[in-house]
């Protein structure tokens, strides 16, 4: 993969090249990523009823009230969003350990935060949601903050829009960026939600301006400065570490692939693009489509790397967001390291040049 270029106004180190990917692959997930299209506001009030593939309505009390204690990890999962463990995801991003995309289905990306949330609190690392895992949870029981909370969509919030994100990199090239392609796509990642979730708590919402809707409140990004960072290639995870050795916060990710594995060993970061630009380049890594010249994609949070690229000492390889969230951990990426934009923008505020990243195969918040 090469490397972006920094805006000048983003820049922590030396100038990078631009990114592009390694091995004949895209960054991005590929062709399991489909075409974005911006739907016409009355499709988009429909599908929350139609096809039978959407999710049911959810009642913000729902989540609000639900009892995490009583989730089931070994059950079948739902197939609608459950209001006990879209509860359960918001608490532990609260926490630090992030779920990846909040969409109240109960995964591996939940059993995984559920493991780093007990490295953190320093508690016996299984995976499993325990009573005394729920007691530091819930911490404050009736004071904790509401978990569904009101938001009035803004005219800012219907800006910049795209109508579609084609696949085919020459017509991406000739887009001025990738941004969302609706309102309820830019929502969903702004509040860390699955886009279901977000129909399923809003159902006929044409998410205008002036609407008021429901979002999770998944509280602020974490804070703090990360000494070490460590990619665990065997679980999916990445951990960032304190100066005194704790833990401040876990992610999930996807870490290279049977096919191109990330780098091993000790590395460190150069510096920080936010929203760069992607350069496709088919002599050195490979060719889409019938595009046979260097392009240069425009930056977005659709853009193969997502919305912010970390960029480490190992040449080519770095850490960074994605246009995918749902995919994370799920679908392998081409040697680099994948996060959530999200969680990619979080991690990259904690970081400067110079901090470690170490690539391993188990680490602290590794489920027994």
């Amino acid at each position: 993969m090469q490397k972006p270029a920094i805006p000048r106004k983003a820049s922590l180190s030396p100038e990078f090249s631009n990114p592009s990917c390694r091995n004949g692959t895209s960054c991005s997930a590929g062709h399991l990523s489909s075409m974005k299209t911006a739907l016409p506001m009355s499709l988009l009030a429909l599908t929350i009823s139609v096809g039978g593939a959407s999710a049911r309505e959810l009642q913000p009390e729902a989540i609000n009230t639900a009892s995490i204690a009583s989730i089931e990890a070994g059950k079948p999962k739902p197939a609608d969003p459950d209001p006990a463990i879209a509860r359960l995801q918001v608490l532990l991003d609260r926490a630090g350990s992030s779920p990846g995309e909040i969409d109240g289905l109960y995964g591996e990306n939940v059993s995984k935060a559920v493991a780093g949330f007990e490295a953190m609190n320093k508690l016996p690392v299984d995976g499993r949601l325990d009573p005394e895992v729920i007691s530091h949870l819930e911490g404050n029981g009736p004071n904790v903050a509401p978990i569904v909370e009101s938001y009035v969509v803004s005219a800012e919030d219907a800006a910049g829009l795209v109508d579609k994100i084609p696949e085919d990199y020459g017509e991406k090239a000739k887009m001025q960026s990738l941004g969302y392609v609706n309102v309820a796509e830019k929502l969903s990642e702004r509040f860390h939600m699955g886009i279901d979730l977000l129909n399923a708590l809003n159902p006929g919402s044409q998410f205008a301006p002036g609407d008021t809707v429901w979002v999770v409140n998944s509280g602020p990004p974490r804070e703090g400065k990360v000494k070490r960072i460590e990619a665990d290639k065997k679980t999916g995870q990445v951990l960032a570490y304190a100066e005194d050795g704790s833990l401040l916060a876990v992610y999930p990710a996807t870490i290279g692939s049977e096919d191109n594995p990330a780098p091993s060993g000790k590395h460190k970061v150069k510096g920080v693009a936010k929203m760069p630009v992607y350069r496709y380049d088919p002599k050195r890594n490979f060719k889409q489509g019938k595009n046979d010249k260097v392009l240069t994609i425009p930056k977005g949070p659709n853009g193969p790397v997502g919305t912010v690229w970390i960029d480490l000492t190992e040449p080519t390889y770095g850490i960074h967001g994605t246009p995918e969230p749902k995919l994370i951990d799920k679908v392998g990426s081409h040697g680099c390291v994948r996060l959530t934009n999200w969680d990619a923008e979080e991690l990259a505020g904690m970081v400067k040049p110079g901090v470690l990243v170490d690539f391993v195969n188990r680490s602290a918040a590794t489920p027994k």
